[in-house]
């Protein structure tokens, strides 16, 4: 043990000593509670009986005040006070006044378990009104409620017609009727309440409330089930309201004792301890008798549960421990490790393990937050630079959009909006230094006046002399909210003017729709400045404008090159787009002549036909049908049979540019399936592995196997290697540890979970089960 502690670290001896410590504390002090609990065990069971009963007597004294606070909403009820005091009116049974009062008694039983059972005897009418029904006549209450020991003329004369003033008649037996002419008997209590409040004659109205024992004596009722002792209460005047757990002589002799001559605990001669509590509500007392051997059970318990408690959580803890402090230290022993590989520190120097990885591991943060500073200082290029390519239409994929949008932390939440190009005149000629400086500070201005008028637009510098922008617009309808940017843009040059005196032309585009759309609209824009400029001026032009060329046609390099790459990238509905745009510039918006006609489906002839098999590598059996029908294609055509002839190269095209990368990803998979087969026994085998053989990121080839598979990648891995150790548990001797290691798992342990988890038995099991099956 000795030579086993040395080899340890002295970071897991620290950890363990300090677990140690920290379980002998609460030991300690368990032992200390432990002697102090069993010399109060005593006094605290009889505290707790003590408490349990005064909360019993406070609840039942509580439910008798609500008992009485609801006669006295009762006694202010308009509704019952028309029927005590008014005149009968020409209905001598007055249904429907005294229907509306039962329905509205109805809903104070659920609020009270003690108004479960009431009633409301009306001289007015003879009728008595419970929550359930109405008893015309008190002899039908008085049937299924009797009260024992009493007929109906002495309780009429007792109960109805005498006055009463929170009355409440000591226990007594009722006869109650449980189901059609099933009468069952049931102890309880009555409280009597005449109306009006202040009747000392004959009373209007008798309420009363009949109040279950068992409702009653439930409160108390732990305290026999806790300890096997007995509880009573009785009244002023010694009768028993109930018990529980005492013959009933025993209780009337208790009940008829004075409480002055005891305290609230005393012992009594059957060796139980009498605890009492007076009331000073109604003057009841409430008694509970406990046996002392059931207190000292309680700590005979206490004792040996402790006992067994202790050492429980001494071997637990000790346990745990040690667990607990080589899982701590190791992560931090293999820390220091790594950094004393790649750090030379002389061995008669070395700090605390603390200290070093403190210093080290600050220098790291300072190192990250220079590094984070660079990076924050290159978004502003980075901007810049999306901006432009998003000017220039180099994005033919929405996917490739998002993705660099949200690393230069642009937000492309708007697909709508116009683009235009702003020109400072006047720096034609920029022949002096103290010119160039003019011109930063002019375009400073300006980029701030755009800015602060909308702080979502893009704006980037175009040139020497010129600003280019793109403003995205939210609002609906789209037309509406491009005239008003519109107007916008041109408030702002006037402002510019006055403000600064820049004398500034703008040139706007078209609308834009999508964001593939902002290169087109950017061409209209620079060509709205060209018109601009030819006719002289400061002034704003839009592309609409512009004297169109009906002589020409309209088919930009631009607009040529942005359908080439959409079509090498099989973005068919992009490419279908930018087709429709064009036959829409020349066919919708221009009269060509057939010349210019001629011209302009030639060319576009000649784009399609760029698309050759050097360059997208397709089969000579496609290109072959690609190009006849390219030349299928003739100027005499009608417009609709050209646009049909352009869209079906168009998809066909596309279709086999992403048919060939499917077949292209297929054999990348096959690649990645067979180096997983051939190292699988490899514990270092990993995603970073695998896509550091095949050359490509961990989440291209990630997403990749995922969309050909539909499996993750590393669950193919696991799986081959559960399909390799199958195949050694049924063919060969080998140990489950050895299979483990030679199917690339680190340990058994996490081979048996990997194993139960892809066939869903332990891999003894499925060598057993073949056994037996063979």
């Amino acid at each position: 043990m000795k030579q086993l502690w040395s080899k340890s670290s002295p970071m897991f001896r620290r950890y363990l000593i300090s677990y140690l410590i920290i379980l002998m504390i609460p030991q300690i002090a368990g032992y200390a509670s432990y002697r102090a609990s069993i010399e109060a065990a005593r006094a605290s069971s009889i505290e707790n009986s003590l408490k349990s009963l005064n909360l019993g007597k406070e609840i039942i004294e509580r439910n008798l005040l609500q008992v009485e606070a609801f006669t006295r909403q009762l006694a202010i009820n308009q509704d019952l006070s028309r029927l005590i005091a008014d005149p009968k009116p020409l209905d001598v049974y007055n249904v429907y006044g005294i229907g509306k009062m039962q329905s509205s008694l109805s809903m104070y039983s659920s609020t009270n378990e003690y108004l479960s059972h009431f009633f409301i005897h009306i001289p007015n009418y003879n009728v008595i009104i419970t929550p359930t029904t109405v008893y015309y006549r008190p002899e039908h209450y008085y049937e299924a409620n009797a009260m024992d020991g009493i007929t109906f003329e002495q309780w009429n004369e007792n109960i109805l017609k005498k006055p009463h003033f929170n009355e409440i008649i000591p226990l007594q037996n009722y006869k109650r009727e449980k189901s059609s002419n099933v009468l069952v008997t049931a102890p309880a209590i009555t409280f009597l309440q005449s109306l009006p409040l202040n009747s000392f004659n004959k009373p209007q109205a008798t309420i009363g409330v009949l109040i279950d024992e068992d409702k009653m004596a439930n409160l108390t009722q732990h305290i026999v089930d806790q300890y096997g002792g007995w509880t009573l209460v009785s009244d002023a005047q010694g009768e028993v309201i109930f018990s529980r757990g005492i013959e009933q002589t025993e209780a009337q002799r208790l009940a008829q004792r004075q409480g002055d001559d005891w305290n609230e605990v005393q012992p009594t001669a059957d060796g139980r301890l009498l605890i009492s509590i007076q009331s000073d509500q109604n003057g009841w007392s409430y008694m509970a008798g406990i046996p002392e051997e059931a207190l000292m059970t309680n700590a005979a318990r206490i004792k040996e549960v402790t006992l067994a408690f202790t050492l429980a959580a001494l071997t637990i803890g000790l346990a745990v421990g040690l667990v607990l402090a080589y899982r701590n230290s190791a992560p931090i022993y293999k820390l220091l490790s790594a950094f004393r590989e790649h750090i030379s520190e002389p061995s008669d120097k070395r700090r605390n393990e603390y200290d070093f990885l403190a210093s080290h591991i600050h220098h790291l943060i300072a190192n990250n937050h220079s590094l984070e500073n660079a990076l924050n200082e290159q978004i502003p290029l980075l901007r810049d630079g999306f901006i432009k390519r998003l000017l220039t239409g180099e994005f033919y994929t929405t996917r490739e959009l998002e993705a660099i949008s949200s690393q230069t932390l642009i937000s492309i939440h708007s697909s709508q909006g116009i683009t235009g190009l702003l020109k400072v005149n006047g720096y034609a000629s920029l022949d002096s230094e103290e010119m160039i400086q003019e011109l930063g500070v002019a375009k400073l201005m300006i980029r701030q006046t755009i800015t602060e008028w909308n702080a979502d637009i893009l704006i980037t510098d175009w040139g020497t002399d010129q600003i280019a922008f793109i403003c995205p617009v939210t609002d609906t309808p789209l037309d509406a909210a491009i005239h008003h940017c519109e107007s916008e843009l041109g408030r702002l040059r006037e402002v510019i003017y006055q403000d600064y005196r820049i004398s500034t032309t703008i040139g706007i585009g078209a609308a834009y729709e999508v964001w593939n759309d902002v290169g087109r609209s950017f061409d209209e824009a620079k060509q709205a400045m060209d018109y601009a400029i030819h006719m002289g001026g400061d002034q704003l032009v839009k592309f609409k404008d512009t004297l169109k060329e009906n002589e020409m046609y309209y088919y930009p390099i631009e607009s040529e090159q942005r359908l080439l790459n959409t079509i090498k990238a099989g973005e068919v509905e992009e490419a279908l787009r930018i087709l429709e745009q064009l036959f829409a510039r020349n066919f919708a918006e221009r009269d060509l002549s057939y010349e210019m006609v001629q011209q302009f489906i030639m060319e576009l002839k000649g784009t399609y036909l760029k698309l050759d098999e050097s360059k997208l590598k397709h089969d000579h059996s496609f290109t072959g049908e690609y190009k006849h029908g390219v030349a299928d294609i003739q100027v005499t055509d009608s417009i609709a049979a050209l646009r049909s002839k352009f869209r079906r190269l168009t998809e066909e095209m596309c279709h086999q540019v992403l048919q060939k990368r499917s077949s292209t990803h297929a054999d990348t998979v096959q690649d990645m399936m067979r180096y997983i087969e051939k190292h699988y026994s490899d514990a270092n085998l990993t995603i970073c592995r695998i896509s550091e053989h095949m050359g490509k990121s961990e989440k291209f080839i990630s997403q990749l196997f995922k969309e050909h598979t539909g499996d993750h990648l590393s669950d193919y891995v696991e799986r081959v290697r559960i399909n390799a150790a199958s195949v050694l548990l049924l063919e060969s001797g080998q140990t489950i540890d050895e299979i483990a290691f030679s199917t690339g798992y680190n340990s058994a342990h996490s081979f048996r979970r990997a194993f139960k988890r892809v066939r869903g038995i332990s891999p003894s099991a499925f060598r057993k089960m073949d056994k037996q099956s063979g």
